[in-house]
């Protein structure tokens, strides 16, 4: 990231998760084709296309703590709200508090503090764009939730790989938007990163790329998806909110970084939360 810079590595990691979601897709699945497949398109340029540029927008203006915070944790009311509202899926009182729970223990786990302040300088829009971040998230969870509804709807089937190939597309469709857009504009350090740009190294600058790709926009989204086609999405986005939380023993094992203590508590708050979760009805 730091190598290619924010919205360079992003087209790049959604150029390769498309093309690999696609070859599943065409040769196991249904390819573009599919009653809801406008919906899942819909839910990839409002999730993982509007959603993530609120997001770049807003992490040099609070820090990655607070808006990943912000994102994680916001994400799951709006989404509870937003498919009680339009699909009239309600939760039970002992999911909500479930839910709550897991997304304290994250909140708790991520929230900057003396020890740990923001290493820039927050400003009052940053919070703006935090909660756009966050509503893209939850909104485009509860569009793929009415895509799924449509599908099923026409007694067609699909599964989590296949539904992820649209919505990866149109977040796709958004991040070269608006690469293009920086282009015009002339705005080199947006889209380069720190690295040099001899043409020695612009390969090499790429070589992460498809382990990334294949982690998050394929495998991580694949899953997303596929748990959305049977799961509210109130219920989902709690447990994705503690996403974070892998970084703990990730740092400690591969930078030798220290998890406080605060941040093992979250952590054992959050996952007690997603436990209730799981046998909550």
């Amino acid at each position: 990231m730091r190598e290619l810079g924010g919205v360079r590595a992003n087209v790049a990691r959604l150029l390769f998760a498309a093309f690999c979601l696609g070859a599943y897709a065409h040769v196991f699945g249904p390819g573009l084709s599919g009653a809801g497949r406008d919906w899942f398109l819909l839910s990839g340029i409002i999730g993982m296309g509007l959603g993530d540029l609120a997001l770049y927008a807003a992490l040099p203006l609070l820090g990655a703590r607070l808006s990943v915070l912000m994102t994680q944790c916001l994400a799951a009311p709006i989404a509870i709200v937003a498919e009680w509202l339009w699909l009239d899926t309600a939760l039970t009182a002992t999911q909500l508090a479930c839910g709550a729970v897991a997304v304290a223990g994250v909140a708790w786990s991520l929230m900057p503090s003396k020890s740990l302040p923001p290493r820039v300088a927050v400003k009052p829009i940053g919070f703006f764009y935090g909660v756009l971040a966050a509503a893209g998230q939850g909104l485009g969870a509860v569009v793929s939730r009415h895509a799924n509804a449509v599908t099923v709807s026409a007694d067609e089937t699909i599964d989590g790989l296949s539904a992820a190939y649209p919505r990866i597309l149109g977040g796709l469709a958004v991040a070269i938007a608006y690469f293009a857009v920086l282009k015009l504009l002339r705005k080199d350090d947006d889209l380069a990163g720190g690295g040099a740009r001899t043409h020695a190294r612009e390969w090499r600058r790429y070589q992460w790329v498809p382990l990334n790709a294949l982690a998050g926009a394929v495998l991580g989204v694949g899953c997303y998806q596929w748990a959305l086609l049977t799961t509210p999405s109130g219920l989902v986005l709690p447990i994705v909110a503690c996403t974070p939380l892998m970084i703990i023993p990730l740092s400690r094992w591969l930078e030798g970084e220290r998890p406080t203590r605060r941040s093992l508590v979250g952590a054992v708050v959050a996952v007690s939360g997603v436990i209730g979760l799981t046998l909550a009805r």
